[in-house]
């Protein structure tokens, strides 16, 4: 009991500590200014708003965006081979442990009300991010007309961008208009449904998340199961939260709670195995 407790809080505590270091710049809270020094020419792994005054990395999604809206050849090759490298290394372990939106949506589902188990419904819809990801994300900012997702879906970057903004500005406040308040509804949105569904907005919305699906079958790090000692039992598709056929798919955040439940220890981080 006391190491499954342990291997929670190590995973709160990495959401945490990223949640920290991508938002440290302390000077942008009080003054409601946006770090632009060296740093924002980084990007970091998961989504985390450009805009924020405490961001000093910029968000791969609006990266991207940002790119194929300016850029001369359409192409963004560094921001594309950035979420390549993060793909490659982590994949969708960086939805488990290093986003703070994921962070907030898990803290939100903690709330005593009744819960929406997933289903073969929510199965379906999880797809709907990958539309979100070819129509907001790719065609929209394609045909230079906005950063599609930025402008009209981030609940993040409402969160951390632009309520601070407004709030510490007032002449930012003088120009809030519907757009604003569509953003807030969203997010007011988002947050009531992840209440009673687990991480809704990762399983249903998240662009970036479709993303780093596609690195599933080869992410460096990420959880795996011993095939010899498996016995097809499903407890671990069967307690997950998320829309996981198999543990380790495109829909698996490698968050490991399935490790504890597994009754042949056949479930291990790729890492752990090469120790042994």
């Amino acid at each position: 009991m006391h190491g499954d407790w342990m291997k929670l809080s190590k995973r709160r505590y990495t959401q945490l500590i990223s949640a920290v270091l991508y938002n440290c710049n302390l000077k942008g809270y009080m003054t409601g200014g946006i770090y632009k020094g060296g740093l924002k020419g980084i990007c970091a792994p998961s989504l985390n708003c450009y805009s924020c005054p405490g961001a000093v990395a910029s968000c791969p999604l609006g990266s991207l965006q940002t790119g194929l809206l300016s850029s001369k050849y359409k192409i963004p090759y560094y921001v594309l081979g950035t979420i390549l490298l993060f793909g490659i290394l982590l994949g969708r372990f960086i939805c488990g442990f290093l986003c703070p939106f994921g962070l907030l949506q898990e803290l939100i589902y903690k709330l005593p009300v009744p819960k929406i188990k997933k289903s073969k419904a929510t199965r379906v819809l999880s797809y709907l991010k990958y539309i979100i990801l070819i129509l907001f994300v790719i065609l929209i900012p394609l045909v230079k007309l906005a950063p599609g997702f930025c402008k009209y879906i981030c609940p993040a970057g409402t969160i951390e961008a632009g309520i601070p903004l407004t709030a510490s500005d007032s002449s930012l406040r003088g120009m809030v208009g519907i757009l604003f308040s569509w953003k807030v509804f969203v997010l007011a949105a988002v947050l009531l449904v992840c209440m009673f569904c687990y991480r809704s907005f990762c399983r249903f919305i998240c662009p970036l998340g479709a993303l780093y699906s596609f690195f599933a079958p080869v992410s460096v790090v990420g959880i795996k199961v011993d095939n010899e000692k498996c016995i097809n039992c499903n407890a671990c598709v069967e307690g997950c939260l998320m829309d996981i056929n198999k543990v380790g798919d495109h829909e698996c955040i490698h968050c490991g709670s399935c490790i504890k439940g597994c009754p042949t220890e056949a479930i291990y981080y790729r890492k752990n195995k090469e120790n042994k």
